[in-house]
């Protein structure tokens, strides 16, 4: 099994969020157990954020055994249907952003996706399964 993590979890973690801590830690331990964990790009780029200089980041990510993926075509072109869908829908964001690429990365390219955006990506990605620290599947 291949699970794709989503920003939120990871700063959970990093930060760490009290909220969140936790369930999220608990989250990522059983997913590795379960296989195998990768971010995308994306959330690459907004982890790093986080981090003084880009080796902290890729040593935080070599300890936790979380491989990067670039996105492939396929998943950006998911992810262009998924933005249309939900401007038709009456959405209001004018521009892709980086929600719309991490849930096609992982719809296209992982298992299922760590998460506690549950609510945006069952709506705009219903076939993806979500993995919620929450414990709601």
């Amino acid at each position: 099994m291949i699970t794709a993590i989503d920003t939120n979890i990871l700063l959970d973690v990093l930060v760490p969020n009290e909220d969140f801590y936790e369930a999220s830690a608990n989250a990522l331990q059983e997913a590795a157990g379960e296989g195998s964990l990768v971010i995308s790009d994306i959330v690459y780029a907004e982890l790093c954020i986080h981090f003084e200089i880009q080796r902290e980041c890729d040593a935080f990510l070599e300890a936790t055994e979380i491989r990067v993926q670039a996105l492939t075509r396929e998943a950006h072109f998911h992810a262009s249907r998924a933005w249309r869908t939900y401007r038709q829908q009456g959405g209001k964001r004018t521009r892709i952003l980086a929600d719309f690429l991490i849930g096609a990365h992982a719809h296209k390219q992982a298992t299922r996706l760590l998460s506690r955006d549950r609510g945006f990506y069952h709506k705009l990605f219903p076939s993806l399964d979500l993995f919620d620290p929450s414990g709601v599947r």
